[in-house]
């Protein structure tokens, strides 16, 4: 089978930047934009293409960084003292433009059961300022499409909303096949400039309590008929990526044509 090679890159590159400024761009979107000296030069590869961002904490007046040596960084990032160590999460580039060194990325703002914000990245994005200090060390693509693949199956949940935007904008304009999108509200729904053949379907969460993948999920099961030569991408909530995969592998498509990433998990809430 003739596959388009995952794209890592070698000896991952780190961009130092900083924050230039932020907007609310729907109800559960927090989009910050950043810039910094050499992010001119970020080989954007479209796609999903991805990042480990790292964020300076509250308490810092500069952004401390481990030290790096070619692709070797998660020891010495764990050896620094706790309260030096910046946050550092997963994310996706939601745009990139080198004519101005800027780089957008996009969070979901999560909230917890009376309004308050949830999770330290989303808590950051939304209260970054201009000039805040972050750094990108890049990640290359996970998106990996066979060159044979006959359909692309896409779902995912809000937290992979940036990765199938950047999909459905980057796949050739000949390509067949399906988008299932959840989000919490209809205001989070946005344009996708996904091929004529793509099929693009939105699902709305129902409910505050509703369990986050669960729509998308229902909605890929509604799916039973797989070509073995498709290609599929399940990313977001744990259960949506395991549970989609185990539904496309048994209505036949082989597992070396899925990829699926659980980019978070979901914790049940405890009665008060």
């Amino acid at each position: 089978m003739a596959k388009i090679p995952r794209l890592m890159p070698q000896n991952p590159r780190l961009f130092r930047a900083e924050v230039v400024r932020t907007e609310r761009i729907s109800p559960s979107m927090q989009r910050v934009t950043v810039t910094g000296a050499d992010l001119a030069e970020f080989s954007w590869m479209g796609y999903d293409h991805w990042f480990r961002l790292f964020m300076q904490l509250p308490h810092q007046a500069t952004l401390r960084l481990p030290e790096f040596t070619g692709d070797r960084w998660w020891q010495p990032y764990l050896a620094m003292p706790e309260d030096e160590r910046p946050h550092c999460a997963n994310y996706t580039v939601a745009g990139h433009r080198p004519g101005t060194a800027e780089m957008d990325i996009d969070f979901v703002v999560h909230r917890g059961p009376t309004g308050e914000l949830e999770g330290r990245a989303a808590i950051w994005a939304c209260a970054a300022r201009p000039g805040d200090g972050l750094a990108v060390l890049d990640q290359g693509l996970m998106f990996d499409r066979p060159q044979d693949a006959s359909e692309v199956l896409v779902v995912a949940d809000e937290s992979g909303l940036p990765a199938t935007t950047g999909i459905a904008r980057s796949l050739p304009r000949d390509t067949v096949g399906r988008l299932i999108q959840e989000v919490p509200s209809e205001g989070d729904r946005r344009e996708l400039d996904a091929p004529a053949a793509m099929t693009v379907t939105w699902v709305v969460r129902d409910g505050a309590h509703a369990v986050p993948g669960q729509a998308a999920l229902g909605e890929l099961r509604r799916h039973t008929t797989v070509d073995t030569a498709a290609y599929a991408f399940i990313v977001g909530e744990s259960g949506l990526s395991t549970k989609g995969r185990r539904h496309l592998h048994r209505a036949g498509l082989p597992k070396d044509r899925i990829t699926f990433s659980g980019f978070w998990k979901h914790e049940a809430r405890r009665p008060a």
